[in-house]
């Protein structure tokens, strides 16, 4: 479906950037830091005049860095990052090597998973087993639904309507809600399943099908052997059980408490099916599939046995553009921008179609509460004012660009006033390959998808690969909550 083909009523908008204000692109923070750290150096040359000759470059320099932007955002944050990361690299903090450790649990899982822990419970709504992520650190806890989407290309313009709004309430449900820090939605794609579909397709081929019947099959299961993939689609729910008048007072209760939160969104209606609550052994498959993409369709017996240790990688090395680790090498893109167009609901349907790697793409939510979201969009209000207004005392004019984007956070403004949240979000994406030979592959397929959505941006995601590869998963990290 291309964008000409998607009536107006399913177009959505109101994608915007937080912008500060500050002297040209600087922060508000940065521009008064560099005021004060010029206003330092003016006084102290009226006892010294030499140490202009040293201080007045180095903090033109920085200034200059933090005004400048190098993969859209602030060059001197690009090459900070890149020095952290080559000092980290030398130290060889970037590598990860499983060992036995003397303390048990202290290190299950690497990185940004280092905290968290699987808790097998015991769901009484459903009587069901349910898997809990419990991050030790900061005592959220992180409930998984698996779910089952159905197409909404080929449905009526009403219904998509429909599960758009429905999606907003559900949005809205989050915001009051104190105990939910954040959400995410990730469909993970893995290639592969045409050997699934011959297989199926031989145990229920009939031997008295007609002769063109059963030759147009075999001719598909041959030629085709890509033309399916299996998918997995999830969504994870933080929740901060102890966020109540009446914390609870130990471990039982807080699952009890994070079950009842989960338990209270409701999903229907948004255009997806929910299969089930994931289990601990979901959670383990979900986990040690990322890392090891050949075991992905291994039995579910191989998985119930595994050690919450043993659901991470035996090895890893976080690169500055790669993360390698047990049975492949990922790629990992981050938002860099969205479109300031109204853009269509099928925007996501390239990133979404099956290809020759395994991919997971994941969108973060923290839905800020309505107090939060109209002091924010004050703030946009003000800061877009003052950069027109800066711009016409020095121009003569404002740009055209600083005018429509006053318009797009007065417009924001309004919309929420009129009962819309304000949500912080984020898009990233994970392509995963076999083999190193097979990474300019695995990389091309991606940007070519991300070019096909006329009007996302992305970046890699340097230096921070590893985080964004275990956000895509459900361990309960996300880089929106703190």
């Amino acid at each position: 479906m291309t964008t000409h083909e998607v009536p107006d009523t399913l177009r959505v908008e109101g994608f915007r950037t937080r912008r500060s204000y500050g002297f040209l692109n600087l922060s508000k923070g940065a521009t008064m830091l560099g005021a004060s750290v010029l206003a330092a150096e003016g006084i102290i040359a009226t006892q010294y005049p030499a140490s202009l000759f040293v201080t007045l470059p180095v903090t033109l320099l920085v200034l200059g860095l933090a005004a400048a932007r190098r993969h859209g955002m602030p060059a001197l944050s690009y090459y900070w990052a890149k020095y952290a990361w080559s000092r980290a690299h030398r130290s060889d903090a970037t590598s990860y090597r499983r060992v036995l450790l003397p303390h048990p649990y202290a290190l299950d899982l690497p990185g940004v998973g280092a905290s968290s822990t699987l808790i097998k419970a015991h769901d009484p709504a459903s009587s069901k087993v349910v898997g809990v992520v419990h991050d030790r650190a900061t005592g959220y806890m992180t409930i998984s639904t698996l779910l089952a989407p159905g197409g909404s290309l080929m449905a009526p313009t009403g219904a998509v309507s429909g599960n758009i709004r429905t999606w907003s309430s559900v949005l809205d449900a989050m915001a009051t809600d104190e105990q939910i820090k954040a959400a995410s939605v990730t469909i993970q794609i893995t290639p592969g399943a045409g050997e699934a579909l011959g297989d199926d397709v031989k145990r229920r081929k009939q031997a008295d099908a007609p002769k063109l019947a059963r030759e147009t099959i075999e001719e598909l299961v041959r030629t085709t052997p890509r033309a399916t993939a299996s998918v997995a689609p999830w969504m994870s729910v933080i929740v901060d059980p102890n966020a109540t008048a009446n914390p609870p007072q130990d471990l039982a209760e807080q699952v009890g408490e994070a079950l009842r939160v989960a338990d209270s969104l409701d999903l229907s209606g948004t255009g997806t099916d929910v299969y089930r609550r994931a289990t601990d052994v979901d959670v383990r498959r979900l986990v040690r599939s990322a890392y090891d993409p050949s075991s992905f369709h291994a039995r579910e017996e191989e998985f119930a046995d595994l050690q919450w240790s043993e659901c991470g990688p035996q090895a890893a090395d976080d690169g500055w553009e790669e993360y390698a680790h047990d049975g492949g090498i990922s790629l990992s893109w981050v938002l860099r921008e969205m479109p300031r167009r109204p853009i269509p609901y099928s925007v996501l349907l390239p990133l979404l179609s099956p290809g020759y790697f395994q991919r997971r793409i994941t969108l973060s939510y923290r839905v800020l509460d309505p107090h939060e979201g109209e002091m924010v969009l004050e703030r946009e209000i003000s800061n877009a004012e003052n950069r027109a207004h800066a711009t016409a005392q020095v121009k003569g004019r404002a740009k055209w660009t600083q005018r429509a984007d006053y318009q797009r956070a007065e417009k924001a403004a309004a919309q929420a006033a009129g009962g819309a949240q304000v949500v912080d979000w984020t898009l990233m994406v994970t392509v995963t390959a076999l083999r190193a030979q097979d990474l300019p592959a695995a990389r091309q397929e991606i940007e070519r998808a991300i070019k096909a959505t006329r009007g996302i941006r992305m970046r890699p995601a340097y230096g921070a690969q590893a985080a964004v590869f275990a956000a895509g998963l459900p361990l309960g990290y996300t880089p929106l909550v703190k």
